[in-house]
């Protein structure tokens, strides 16, 4: 069995739903020698998460933003953690609901993804900052 384990700092995106499956590429190309294992990606912070979807119409990362604000209002007033700032709390919120790392197959050396399939930073904060990504991928 084989591993490979980088860890990458993505550069500061601004708060939304953006397309990493390239950067995540780019960074391991060690998956070409894998014939049959899997890449998981895990991002350290509570306040962006990771999460697989539509990779052709940036209008779904769009409105993915839009309703997350929606079911994650700002300001709500039984916050208690809210020193941060308004968007700190929905940010930690969000990141639960989507989770800090994404599976994926790998086949062929390549990763297995459905054809509109891609990996998101899910950058919930005004201001996140850079991120910081690990990615393992591990197989035969």
């Amino acid at each position: 069995m084989k591993f490979f384990q980088k860890e990458i700092k993505l550069q500061p995106s601004s708060r939304g739903f953006h397309l990493i499956t390239n950067s995540i590429l780019d960074a391991i190309p060690e998956i070409g020698q894998i014939s049959i294992g899997q890449l998981q990606v895990f991002i350290k912070h509570t306040s962006a998460s990771l999460t697989i979807n539509e990779n052709a119409d940036a209008t779904v990362r769009t409105d993915f933003e839009s309703h997350f604000n929606v079911m994650v209002p700002e300001n709500a007033a039984y916050y208690k953690h809210t020193y941060e700032g308004p968007d700190d709390m929905p940010a930690h919120i969000k990141t639960s609901l989507l989770g800090a790392s994404v599976n994926i197959p790998i086949t062929k050396g390549q990763l297995n993804l459905g054809i509109w399939q891609g990996i998101y930073l899910c950058e919930h904060r005004d201001y996140g900052g850079s991120r910081n990504i690990v990615i393992t991928a591990f197989g035969v």
